[in-house]
């Protein structure tokens, strides 16, 4: 059931506490913050729609632009993932559309885990320190309780031989689920005549 609004009489006002206080009796102080704050509000919302709308547009426009580039070949283009650099003529200016995936593993990390564990029990006494110290930083929790993927992903790098160990990294590979994604863009500047870039802002706390 929808909550009916709340009628307020003319001439007063609510205050933070949900009680009614007549227009007379707020100090002119307040009265000027409040329209500060209703104003700026009102600006920034303003601002966060016109955002909106631009993200909307730009991802329309490269994915229509890629589409078009890819027509000039024969090619077809596969869905609207993946990142892509787009550059002005004059190389002053680049667009880049960026897509992060948030990766998850499932129970077969589990597995994974316990062939490796077998692995450094057999090893103890020739095992490598710095593979030690990799694996259980690797499977160490974060401060949200969550397994940092990217330093498991990374057992993967390691060239060991061992048949258990392979196919712990297979586990690993196996458990690693797409979550999510967030899409995002970014718009650079050159600085002067060199090779650099430096972002365009559309982040208020970085203007």
């Amino acid at each position: 059931m929808t909550a009916q609004p709340i009628q307020i009489p003319e001439g007063f006002r609510m205050d933070a506490q949900g009680r009614l206080v007549h227009q007379d009796m707020i100090k002119p102080i307040d009265q000027e913050r409040d329209r500060l704050v209703q104003h700026l509000v009102d600006r920034a919302s303003e601002l966060s729609g016109e955002l909106a709308d631009f993200k909307a547009v730009a991802f329309g426009d490269i994915e229509a632009f890629i589409e078009l580039s890819a027509e000039q070949y024969g090619a077809k283009v596969g869905g609207k993932k993946g990142n892509v650099t787009l550059f002005s003529f004059d190389g002053r200016y680049k667009i880049v559309r960026a897509v992060n995936e948030s990766i998850a593993f499932d129970e077969r990390l589990q597995a994974a885990r316990g062939l490796i564990d077998e692995c450094l029990r057999d090893w103890t006494e020739g095992a490598r320190p710095e593979v030690v110290t990799l694996v259980n930083d690797a499977f160490r929790t974060d401060t949200k309780g969550e397994i940092r993927t990217a330093r498991v992903l990374a057992l993967r790098r390691l060239q060991i031989g061992d048949e258990r160990w392979q196919r712990a990294m297979q586990a690993i590979g196996e458990a690693c689920q797409v979550v999510g994604s967030k899409s995002y863009i970014r718009v650079y500047e050159r600085v002067g005549d060199t090779h650099q870039y430096q972002p365009i802002s559309l982040d208020i706390a970085a203007v």
